[in-house]
C-alpha cells in the first residue's frame, strides 16, 4: 500500500531553464553587498545577459565590488535614481537594505524597468501594496527572490499537498532558525532597525513561510497573534569581539504567532536568530486524509533536512511512507536568476509573483504589529 502512494509523486515538473544567447538583456545592480555577489555570479552564467550598471550610496564600494567580482565596463552610480535615469535597462536586482526595498523597486518599475527583488519583499504590509500598484500600473515584471521555491524537495512538498493525499489541510507547524546565528559578519545592517525594519522575522522567517504557504495555495491571512523578542541581541556577551552591537541591535532575534487562514486553516510559526535549543521543531502539515513531517534543519538553508514522510491509515493500517530527498543538480539561486531573464526575455509571469507575496509580507506585518499591541489583530490588505 505505502508504495502505491510514493509510486504518485514519482515525477516532479521542472520548471523551463534555458540559455538562449539571441538578445542580451542588459541588467544594473542596485545595492553592492554581499548578496549581490551572488546575483552578479548567477547572472554571469546567463550567456544572454549584460551587467551594464552598479549603485551604491557607498562611496567606492560599487567599483570595488565590480573589481572584485570579476566585471568590467560597468558604468558606476552613487544610487538608484542616477542610474536608472542614466541607462536603458532591460532589469535591475535590487540587492539593498530592507528599508529601501520599496522605494528602488517602486523607481525602477515607474521608470519602465523590470525587477528581480531580493527577499524580505520589505519591511511593512504599506509598503508592500505600494509595490504591487507600482507593478500592476507599469506593466513589467516583479519576482520576488525565494530560490528555495526552485528546490527540488520543495517542488515536492508542493506536489503532495495539492496532490489531495493529505485531504482538506487544518493544521499547520513551521519555523526554524538557529541556535546561535545572528548575522553579523558584514557589520550591523541586519541588526539596526535603521536598515533592516525587522530581524529573524523577516530574514527567514519569510523563507518559512512561503515553504508552507506555497504548498497550500496561498489562502489569505485573516488574524494573527504575533510575539517578538530580542535577549540574545541585546546581550553584549552574545558578539564577544563586538560587544558593542548589542546598543545598535534593535529588531528581533526570536519570533513566534498563531496565525488564522482562509479555509478553516491555523498556522503555528516560529522562527529564530538565536535561542537555547537546536530546533524549534520540523515543519507538519496534518490533512483530515494523512498528514506530512518536513523535517527541520540546522539553520533554514531553503531546503529540507531530511525525506518528507506522509502518514495515513490505510485499510486499517497505520502506514509511513518516506519520499527520498532529491536533487536535480541545478543550484536554486541561478534557477532564480535564469527563470527571471526568461521572463523578462519572453514577456512571461514572474517566477515568483509579488500577488502571493504580499500575503507573506502581510502576515510577517502583522505579527510585528500584533506583537507591539500585545493582542491578536485582525490582517486587513487593502485592494490592489
Amino acid at each position: 500500500m505505502a508504495t502505491n502512494i510514493l509510486d504518485r509523486f514519482k515525477e516532479t515538473i521542472e520548471e523551463k531553464i534555458t540559455s538562449a544567447s539571441d538578445k542580451k538583456i542588459k541588467v544594473g545592480i542596485i545595492g553592492t553587498g554581499w548578496i549581490a555577489e551572488a546575483h552578479v555570479a548567477n547572472y554571469l552564467k546567463c550567456d544572454d545577459v549584460e551587467i551594464v550598471a552598479a549603485a551604491d550610496l557607498v562611496p567606492g564600494k560599487a567599483e570595488k565590488f565590480c573589481k572584485d567580482n570579476g566585471i568590467e565596463g560597468v558604468r558606476l552610480y552613487p544610487d538608484h535614481k542616477s542610474m536608472i535615469d542614466a541607462e536603458e535597462l532591460d532589469a535591475v536586482s535590487v540587492c539593498t537594505y530592507n528599508r529601501t526595498h520599496a522605494e528602488c523597486t517602486i523607481y525602477a518599475l515607474q521608470h519602465g524597468v523590470n525587477v528581480l527583488l531580493e527577499k524580505p519583499m520589505c519591511v511593512t504590509l504599506e509598503e508592500a501594496v505600494e509595490i504591487c500598484k507600482a507593478e500592476k500600473a507599469s506593466g513589467k515584471i516583479l519576482s520576488i527572490g525565494f530560490q528555495p521555491r526552485f528546490d527540488a524537495n520543495m517542488k515536492m512538498l508542493k506536489k503532495v499537498v495539492q496532490s489531495g493525499e493529505l485531504g482538506d489541510i487544518y493544521y499547520i507547524q513551521t519555523g526554524g532558525g538557529r541556535r546561535r546565528g545572528i548575522p553579523t559578519p558584514y557589520g550591523t545592517s541586519f541588526i539596526d532597525e535603521k536598515t533592516a525594519g525587522l530581524g529573524a522575522l523577516a530574514d527567514i522567517g519569510c523563507y518559512s513561510l512561503d515553504m508552507v504557504l506555497n504548498a497550500i495555495g496561498y489562502p489569505k491571512p485573516l488574524t494573527v497573534s504575533g510575539y517578538t523578542s530580542d535577549f540574545f541581541g541585546k546581550d553584549p556577551a552574545y558578539f564577544e569581539s563586538h560587544p558593542e552591537y548589542a546598543d545598535v541591535f534593535s529588531v528581533d532575534d526570536f519570533a513566534a504567532a498563531f496565525i488564522r487562514l482562509e479555509g478553516g486553516i491555523v498556522l503555528d510559526f516560529r522562527i529564530s536568530w538565536a535561542m537555547n535549543l537546536d530546533t524549534p521543531g520540523d515543519t507538519i502539515i496534518l490533512g483530515k486524509k494523512g498528514g506530512l513531517r518536513i523535517p527541520s534543519t540546522e539553520c533554514w538553508n531553503g531546503s529540507i533536512g531530511g525525506p518528507l514522510k506522509i502518514y495515513k491509515t490505510i485499510a486499517g493500517e497505520e502506514v509511513e511512507t518516506e519520499i527520498p530527498e532529491k536533487d536535480d543538480g541545478v543550484d536554486n539561486f541561478y534557477k532564480k536568476i535564469r527563470l527571471f531573464v526568461d521572463a523578462v526575455k519572453e514577456g512571461g509571469a514572474a517566477p515568483v509573483p509579488s500577488s502571493q507575496i504580499l500575503y507573506n509580507q502581510a502576515i510577517i506585518d502583522g505579527i510585528a504589529k500584533s506583537a507591539r499591541l500585545g493582542r491578536e489583530i485582525a490582517i486587513e490588505i487593502p485592494e490592489v
